[in-house]
């Protein structure tokens, strides 16, 4: 499979410079000590440095010598040696996908309401447009990432971005409620190859050690698109008098990122060194040009059955897949539950309209901002605990770290958002109270708001341990394990549309988050256990990475 998307917000860096290499440039990924994978022919003799020096061909079984083709150094066929313009052309055009993709699952929120009014459907009818996307996030990648490995990764962007740019389209013209959920589902489950496959592109053209201003550009779509969507759907919402315009605006920035598609380049190598062979042969009336994976190509039935089958074997069987799993489900459930929790807090209670709610999402992106400055020191922490060798539970600082911050957020959030007297800016400035309940009244409001820097500070902290954490103790099968993680995390997210309203209706804003915070308690202790007791859990297993 691609190389995991994870893997590059790790920092150190947790692949070596070989094994990066080996899942850039061999379309197997963690499917290569698989039994079922040993299909084609074996290699018995080493490539030449390239084609035009002919050198040793590859023996085959039958006696067959093929020469293997390979990229010429200073010609600009291998996607690393191109100029920093077009690879600033390609990472950019790549981060406005995943932007693209985070968007369509959040601007609807910006007005749920008038969509359930004008469909003629209550509110939990009209969550299913939120909770069908999402499902598509974690069926996708199982597909689009064996596919990307077969025919490329521009071809799969094309057909991602097609599929979903023509189903907003439905979205945006519904009569009725079964073709909005019939719409959304396929978006989703289009959308989802951008979030799959986007980080082994910018691997596949950037050096690890220029790699850090692109990625720093590209993980703000990671991480702050889908709080973009909410400020954007509500003020679009205002704007225009509809909720239609929410899924106009979004169908006409996917026609532009459809286009970028159709003339962006392909960057996988073992494609492009493929197409190569194929040129070569076309141009000498030879058949004796072949790239190295063509030699030892794993049938796509192959590749998608162990993908389909791995990631589930690993979830049920390695307790560290499922625990991190589950806490990752958590955090990524929350960050959907403010999409509706937000709008009872500031709309309901406090009178606000959709765009200034949307507008209360930044405080979550300035705690993003901040993780992100913050991890810079976990290299110190990673490199001090690992003086005498590897060790995959130095990527728990972070984790453990943002798992005291998370139920600190949690508490102040769920009593401070259900009390109509915290109001914005607090009656300190109106002067309609007494001076010291003013202030009191105001403190809580600035508490309040600081929650959501607080919640994306502990999101991103404990987002990027865990899933580092999990690909250091699963080299081998990084990428299927990340699928388990994605599986899990994007189902159970998920439901949160469903239940999320009457929860807080039915139990009381206060009690409903304390119940969130509880729970956040309850899971706190997991990455400490982990830190401590992880060495222990990979030596009893038979696909982690034992020290």
């Amino acid at each position: 499979m691609p190389e995991p998307i994870e893997a590059e917000f790790a920092r150190p860096p947790i692949f070596s410079e070989a094994q990066e290499k080996h899942l850039q440039h061999e379309p197997r990924g963690d499917l290569a000590d698989d039994p079922d994978a040993a299909y084609g022919h074996s290699i018995t003799t080493t490539a030449a440095p390239s084609i035009h020096n002919h050198g040793t061909g590859a023996e085959l079984e039958a006696g067959e010598k093929f020469t293997i083709v390979t990229f010429e150094a200073g010609r600009g066929e291998n996607p690393k040696e191109w100029s920093r313009g077009r690879k600033w052309f390609v990472t950019l055009g790549m981060s406005a996908l995943c932007l693209a993709v985070a968007l369509g699952s959040a601007m609807p929120t910006g007005n749920l309401r008038g969509t359930a009014k004008d469909l003629h459907v209550s509110s939990v009818v009209i969550n299913l447009s939120i909770t069908t996307f999402i499902i598509g996030f974690g069926i996708g990648p199982m597909v689009f990432a064996p596919l990307s490995e077969i025919i490329g990764r521009k071809p799969v962007y094309m057909i991602s971005m097609f599929f979903y740019f023509m189903f907003t389209l439905p979205s945006a013209l519904a009569q009725n409620i079964g073709t909005m959920i019939v719409a959304r589902l396929i978006a989703g489950l289009a959308a989802s190859a951008p979030m799959t496959n986007v980080g082994g592109t910018i691997a596949d053209i950037w050096d690890v050690a220029d790699r850090g201003t692109p990625m720093a550009v590209f993980s703000l779509t990671i991480f702050m698109g889908p709080c973009l969507g909410p400020l954007l759907g509500g003020w679009i919402a205002i704007g225009t008098h509809g909720w239609r315009w929410i899924y106009w605006v979004l169908f006409i920035f996917l026609g532009f990122i459809f286009i970028f598609t159709c003339f962006s380049p392909e960057t996988y190598a073992p494609v492009l060194l493929k197409k190569k062979a194929a040129r070569l042969r076309k141009e000498h009336n030879s058949n004796v040009y072949r790239a190295e994976h063509e030699l030892n190509r794993t049938p796509l039935s192959t590749t998608i059955k162990i993908g389909l089958t791995r990631p589930f074997i690993l979830m049920f069987c390695e307790p560290i897949v499922l625990f991190m799993s589950f806490f990752l489900s958590f955090i990524y459930s929350l960050l959907y539950l403010l999409f509706f929790a937000f709008p009872i807090a500031f709309e309901e209670v406090r009178g606000w309209n959709a765009g200034t709610t949307g507008t209360s999402f930044i405080a979550v992106m300035i705690g993003i901002a901040i993780a992100f400055g913050a991890l810079q020191y976990q290299e110190v922490l990673y490199t001090r605990a690992s003086k005498d060798g590897a060790r995959p539970e130095a990527r728990l600082y972070p984790m453990m770290l943002g798992a005291i911050v998370l139920p600190i957020a949690l508490f102040i959030f769920a009593f401070t958002g259900g009390y109509e007297w915290v109001h914005w800016m607090g009656p300190c400035i109106g002067g309609k109270h007494r001076i010291g309940v003013d202030c009191l009244h105001g403190l809580s409001l600035t508490m309040y708001v600081f929650t959501g820097a607080l919640f994306g500070f502990a999101m991103l902290l404990i987002y990027v341990s865990a899933n580092s954490y999990i690909v250091d103790s699963y080299i081998t099968y990084a990428a299927s394990a990340l699928a388990a993680k994605t599986f899990m995390r994007s189902e159970i997210a998920a439901t949160v549309p469903l239940w999320v309203i009457q929860m807080f209706h039915n139990m009381g804003f206060q009690y409903a988050g304390l119940l969130l915070a509880l729970i956040a308690c309850v899971i706190a202790p997991i990455p400490f256990l982990f830190f401590y007791k992880g060495e222990a859990v990979r030596k009893r297993s038979k696909r982690a990475f034992a020290n």
